[in-house]
């Protein structure tokens, strides 16, 4: 009778009390199968009713991002081209996704986010280049590059790679211009959130980067990042193991900008953020291009496009963005190493 008892106990007992935190963990099963059908891109809600309507009707088939169903992938291949931390010794293994939900006139990979270049991929076919570049590159992450055109696809690729043995971290490197939607999505998806922030004037955005709210979304797509995996931490060798880095390219003449960004990501992200003040700004894509001629037949002097941006930046506007995250209380840099010498 006690056995008995103790037996409709059990199978009476509350089940959430005996569920281990891991196991509510993301899985495989957990996808939704009308993941791709009901997923809203951003492009057809950054304007009016109106507006939303005729660009949806416009990309019905591709998109503003120039990609349908699958993804469409440009290169695939171990990366030497990033932070140390995020390379380390094996190599990034880079998925670079062509297409973009911007439109950067100073886009520095013009030819893989503005032009539709590379394979189409299911999300399984993704998934499974992941693991090789595991298994036989060895690289120390999967780095998606660009996705935020593509989250369904790449959800749906990480969580089947995931099934076949992957282990290795996920960088989700952005522009920042990402819907929560997209965020919450990639929730206990994502290890490292790798995430540019521009610029901040709205004039500065609208001109440059054709979106106006880039930096209002950029600022709430960032605290989301930061809640969802906190700030970078590393391993026992210096590999970037989960949370947040933060990109900041330096433009010629928007210094300003760009201590306003470390003033938001120290006030109102956390003064332990990781920053890469980068400096390798060069005029591509649009900037420096001639000007269409005029045609009322006058000879002028031959103009180009976004002159004010067609030159590289220098050392003074650098180091005045480094001084104003410093000031604002910033102290984690993507700095080289420093040294005295070599131990022999």
């Amino acid at each position: 009778m006690m056995l008995s008892l103790s037996r409709r106990w059990v199978a009476n007992a509350p089940k959430t009390n005996f569920i281990a935190p891991k196991i509510l963990n993301r899985s495989l099963h957990l996808a939704p199968p009308f993941l791709l059908d009901d997923y809203i891109p951003r492009y057809m809600t950054l304007s009016s009713r109106d507006a939303a309507k005729k660009r949806s009707l416009a990309y019905e088939k591709t998109g503003m991002c120039l990609i349908g169903e699958k993804a469409k992938v440009n290169t695939i291949a171990p990366h030497f081209g990033e932070e140390p931390c995020i390379q380390g010794h094996n190599g990034s293994g880079s998925v670079f996704m062509s297409g973009c939900n911007m439109r950067c006139i100073f886009c520095q990979n013009y030819d893989i986010a503005h032009q539709r270049n590379g394979m189409d991929l299911t999300p399984e076919e993704l998934g499974d280049w992941y693991i090789k570049l595991q298994e036989v590159g060895k690289v120390h992450n999967i780095n998606i590059v660009t996705p935020e055109h593509v989250v369904p696809q790449v959800a749906l690729s990480i969580l089947h790679a995931r099934d076949q043995g992957l282990t290795v971290p996920i960088v989700y490197n952005t522009s920042s211009f990402d819907s929560i939607a997209s965020l919450q999505l990639m929730d206990g998806l994502v290890d490292i959130y790798l995430a540019d922030f521009k610029v901040w004037k709205p004039s500065t955005s609208k001109r440059l980067l054709k979106a106006d709210d880039y930096a209002a979304t950029a600022r709430e797509s960032i605290k989301v990042m930061h809640a969802q995996v906190g700030d970078l931490c590393f391993t026992g060798d210096g590999i970037a193991k989960k949370g947040l880095l933060i990109r900041h390219l330096v433009m010629p003449g928007k210094e300003d900008e760009g201590a306003e960004i470390m003033e938001f990501l120290a006030n109102e992200v956390s003064t332990d953020c990781f920053i890469n003040i980068m400096e390798q700004y060069h005029p591509d894509a649009h900037v420096g291009k001639p000007k269409r001629a005029k045609s009322d037949g006058k000879e002028e002097k031959q103009e180009v496009r976004y002159a004010d941006i067609n030159r590289a930046v220098n050392a003074q506007e650098i180091s005045s963005i480094r001084k104003a995250a410093e000031d604002a209380g910033l102290w984690r840099f993507n700095d080289p190493p420093g040294h005295d010498g070599f131990a022999i």
